[in-house]
């Protein structure tokens, strides 16, 4: 009898962990195919050769179908100074990366007005960050 209990609690608690596992795997693949990179830094480096370049490439090379730069931070003033700059990310947008800006930061560097004239969507960024957080997107930050 005691052998019976055992048997079916072991097969119960199998059954249970094999379900979670292919719910998670569900879910897992589920996961939509976005990319959103959070720029933060001033060092226009980082920004070239790091940020922008992986951002615009992961676009073109098809490494995930929606992109999303949020310009966040000292990279709002980097931005509106560096014309250089400013020209990637006009050639990012027209491949495809939808470029979005903290106004906060925008406001506390004094460049909303800079950002707006290049087309970026600049705007409260806590919410849509914190959703595509929770949405499943993969969010990297340089």
């Amino acid at each position: 009898m005691k052998t019976k209990i055992i048997l079916t609690f072991l097969t119960a608690l199998l059954f249970l962990n094999t379900s979670k596992s292919m719910a998670q795997s569900e879910k897992e693949s589920n996961t939509p195919d976005k990319l959103v990179v959070v720029w933060t830094s001033d060092d226009p480096y980082v920004a070239e050769r790091v940020a922008l370049m992986y951002t615009h490439a992961a676009k073109t090379q098809g490494w995930f179908t929606d992109v999303t730069l949020i310009i966040w931070g000292p990279s709002a003033k980097l931005t509106a100074e560096n014309l250089k700059i400013q020209e990637k990310l006009k050639a990012m947008q027209k491949d495809g990366v939808v470029i979005e800006a903290c106004i906060a930061c925008a406001t506390a560097y004094n460049v909303v007005d800079d950002l707006k004239k290049l087309g970026f969507d600049v705007k409260g960024m806590g919410k849509p960050l914190t959703d595509y957080l929770k949405s499943g997107a993969k969010v990297i930050t340089f």
